[in-house]
């Protein structure tokens, strides 16, 4: 961390990691919807969960919701943002040429592309992900549902690794970022394999249906008595 980002660490350990829980909750609700719009406070949200879930343990079960609400809350904001300015507002924020490649993971991967960038730790970007899927127009209630889940997934990771090894997690997770990635990316392409082969199989499946339905010729000369 940067000397300014320590220094707002320890603000917010005693103003959110200590505080009772009726102030902590919504503090990491607005910091995290903060952070997810308009603002950029790398690793703020990560520290925040691993931090509470680290002093008191029985927090694992229930704060990284808290950060994941306020992480959908804060991505809806700038979905909604850019969906409403479109490609020039987008265009505006981010280069061309990583927009461009955004957009052919939405078209190759669909979910799976706000999914992953929403499970990695910093720094990988994950702003431009949900920009672009408000100027694509995303499904809003595929997109929010995504990020609820994928975001629910890594703080919940984070909290039960900080119960048993405290914040080096942090660090484990800074330093250990390529690695995490591969393995990531490794599950992603097993998945998407899975998925490639089964929507195939059905769509074979759905083809042979509907030959097997289509109208004969019928015979509607009347007898003759």
């Amino acid at each position: 961390m940067g000397d300014w980002l320590w220094r707002v660490a320890q603000w917010l350990e005693v103003n959110v990691i200590s505080m009772p829980l009726y102030i902590a909750a919504p503090a990491m609700v607005i910091i995290g919807a903060l952070d997810s719009s308009l603002l950029s406070l790398p690793e703020i949200n990560d520290y925040l969960v691993v931090g509470r879930c680290y002093k008191y343990p029985t927090a694992v079960f229930y704060f990284p919701l808290f950060a994941a609400a306020g992480s959908v809350i804060g991505c809806n904001i700038l979905y909604t943002i850019v969906r409403r300015g479109g490609q020039t507002l987008l265009r505006k924020r981010f280069k061309l040429e990583q927009i461009k490649r955004v957009e052919r993971a939405y078209e190759r991967f669909g979910f799976l592309a706000i999914g992953i960038p929403a499970i990695l730790p910093p720094p990988l970007p994950f702003k431009i992900f949900v920009a672009t899927a408000g100027a694509l127009e995303y499904p809003r209630w595929k997109f929010l549902t995504t990020v609820m889940i994928a975001r629910s997934f890594r703080y919940y990771v984070e909290g039960i690794l900080a119960v048993f090894y405290g914040r080096r997690v942090l660090l484990f997770l800074k330093d250990n970022g390529l690695t995490i990635v591969s393995i990531v990316g490794s599950l992603v392409l097993v998945a998407l394999v899975v998925y490639l082969i089964v929507n195939r199989r059905n769509k074979s499946l759905a083809r042979a249906a509907n030959d097997d339905t289509v109208e004969q010729p019928v015979d509607t000369s009347e007898r003759v008595g």
